[in-house]
């Protein structure tokens, strides 16, 4: 009976890992924007059968990381300038939101933890290791929606956080952007130890649309680049 009882909990954690293998692998550019999902040559890579990758790229589908296309698998959805748009301004009121209720409800020990992340975050900036930096940056605002208390909010945020979390992490920063970025997390926590909520929504609103910019500056770029070979391939294609 007790071995009985321990398997599932074996196959929800096996789920969970694929889970979040899968989702890094997609916001980190490794299965990119617009192109199939390799679902035997992630089965041999994560040692796991089609069943279990199948149910994980369900999860992600439903992140809005993924479209389950009929016949084709799945294919890694592309964000378009249009979404960008709509969603940043959803999420910087969000955490505008999540920043006035945290300081309400916020413990010392919290303030204590995001301290500490943010002692690491710095650390990273100052060594220019951008994935750790990204990282330990995305637990941050974790934790102060987490300290907001609104689990509505909480699980919406998360809904959109993740979708945008791809362009997030792929947009270029300058040099000047992201020392600026991790000035305004220091204002961040001095806003959460003086318990000031007003400073702190409107800390991170502005953050978040400071972002926004930035990502679609990359977007807008990328789309630039890509404009020439598209006209050359028209101009070949039309010679023929």
């Amino acid at each position: 009976m007790t071995e009985l009882q321990s398997r599932p909990i074996q196959r929800r954690s096996l789920h969970d890992e694929i889970v979040e293998r899968l989702r890094d692998m997609i916001l980190e550019g490794i299965l990119p924007a617009s192109h199939r999902v390799p679902e035997k040559a992630l089965c041999i890579e994560l040692a796991v059968s089609r069943t279990p990758l199948r149910e994980a790229l369900k999860v992600l589908a439903s992140e809005g990381l993924l479209d389950l296309l009929p016949n084709r698998g799945a294919v890694v959805t592309s964000l378009t300038e249009n979404d960008i748009a709509e969603a940043f301004p959803v999420l910087a009121n969000l955490e505008r939101m999540a920043g006035e209720l945290a300081c309400q409800r916020i413990s010392g020990e919290e303030v204590a933890d995001i301290k500490a992340l943010h002692g690491e975050m710095a650390g990273c900036y100052r060594r220019g290791d951008r994935p750790a930096y990204f990282a330990l940056n995305q637990k941050i605002h974790d934790r102060i929606i987490a300290a907001a208390g609104n689990d509505v909010l909480a699980d919406v945020h998360r809904s959109i956080s993740v979708r945008l979390r791809r362009a997030r992490y792929s947009a270029n920063m300058s040099a000047e952007r992201w020392r600026q970025a991790v000035e305004e997390h220091e204002e961040f926590l001095e806003a959460l130890q003086a318990r000031d909520g007003e400073r702190l929504a409107t800390l991170l609103k502005t953050h978040i649309e400071n972002k926004a910019k930035v990502v679609l500056e990359t977007l807008r770029a990328a789309e630039a680049d890509s404009e020439p070979h598209d006209a050359e391939a028209r101009t070949v294609a039309g010679s023929r």
